[in-house]
C-alpha cells in the first residue's frame, strides 16, 4: 500500500497544471494550423486571432488527435527505452543516445527548440525538487543518478555546440527517465506523457479562443480522448527508440511556419 500511494503520489505531481515545464508557451502548431487552415467563407488566415467557429472546433478536434498521433510516433519510443534503461548498466550513455538520436530526428527547428526548452525545465524541476523523491529501488535510484548526471552535463554545454560532449536536453527521454525514477510504471508514464500533451493543446486552443474553459475539460474528460490514448499506446508503446517515425508530417509544416505569422501569441 505505501508503494501504491507513493505512485499515486509521483503521478499527481507530474501530471500537475503548475509543473513549471513551460508548456503553456507553445501550441504544438496549434496557432499556426489555424492561422493557415482554409476556410469555406475565404481565403485563408495569416494572421490574427482565430474566431471560434463552430467549423474551427471540428478542425481543432482533427488537429489534436492527428497531434496526438504524431506525438506518439515520435517521441513516446523514446519515452519508454529511457524508463526501460534502469535495467541497463550505464544508463548516463543510454540517455545521452537517446536525446542525440532525438535531436538527430527532430528536423522541425520550432519543435526542437519547444523539446530542449521544456527538457531543461524539467531537469531543473528534478535537480530542486524532484530528485529527493526517488523511488526506493536499484533501477530508480540508477535513473535519478543519470538524469542528475544529464542535469549537471547541460548545464556544462555551450549553446550551438556540436560535439561528442554536447547535450540538448530533450523532453521525452528525461521525461520517462524522472517518471521511472519515482517509481511510475511503463503504461502509467506512456498515458501521462500523452494526456499532458493534450493538456498543452487544449489549454492553447483556450487562450485562442477556439474552446472555452469548460469545453476543454469536457474533452479532458471525454471517454473519446481516454480511448484514443488508449490505441496509440498500444500502437506505440511497444516500438523501440530506433523504429520512432513521423505519422503525420503536415504537424513539422504547421510548426515550421509559425514564425511565419505575422503576429503570434506562442512561441510554436
Amino acid at each position: 500500500m505505501a508503494q501504491s500511494t507513493t505512485t499515486l503520489h509521483a503521478l499527481l505531481l507530474l501530471s500537475d497544471s503548475a509543473l513549471p515545464l513551460g508548456s503553456f508557451a507553445f501550441s504544438s502548431g496549434l496557432e499556426s494550423f489555424l492561422a493557415h487552415r482554409k476556410t469555406k467563407t475565404g481565403p485563408k488566415r495569416t494572421s490574427g486571432p482565430p474566431n471560434g467557429t463552430e467549423q474551427d472546433i471540428r478542425y481543432f478536434h482533427a488537429f489534436l488527435e492527428q497531434s496526438l498521433e504524431n506525438l506518439a510516433s515520435t517521441a513516446l519510443p523514446y519515452v519508454t527505452t529511457a524508463a526501460r534503461a534502469g535495467d541497463d548498466v550505464d544508463v548516463k550513455q543510454i540517455l545521452l543516445d537517446l536525446d542525440n538520436d532525438f535531436d538527430a530526428s527532430t528536423p522541425c527547428t520550432v519543435a526542437r527548440r519547444a523539446s530542449i526548452s521544456q527538457g531543461k525545465a524539467l531537469l531543473a524541476i528534478w535537480e530542486r525538487a524532484l530528485s529527493s523523491s526517488t523511488a526506493p529501488t536499484d533501477q530508480a535510484r540508477s535513473l535519478g543518478a543519470a538524469v542528475s548526471d544529464c542535469a549537471t552535463l547541460v548545464k556544462s554545454t555551450k549553446p550551438g555546440t556540436a560535439s561528442s560532449s554536447s547535450y540538448n536536453g530533450h523532453l521525452p527521454p528525461l521525461f520517462g527517465a524522472v517518471a521511472a525514477a519515482m517509481g511510475l510504471p511503463i503504461e502509467q508514464t506512456s498515458y501521462l506523457f500523452l494526456l499532458n500533451h493534450a493538456k498543452a493543446i487544449l489549454s492553447a486552443a483556450v487562450r485562442a479562443s477556439i474552446l472555452g474553459p469548460y469545453q476543454s475539460q469536457s474533452v479532458l474528460a471525454s471517454e473519446s480522448l481516454q480511448v484514443h490514448i488508449k490505441i496509440l499506446i498500444d500502437r506505440y508503446g511497444a516500438v523501440k527508440a530506433e523504429d520512432a517515425a513521423v505519422s503525420v508530417p503536415t504537424m513539422d509544416v504547421w510548426m515550421g511556419r509559425h514564425e511565419l505569422l505575422y503576429s503570434r501569441i506562442f512561441n510554436s
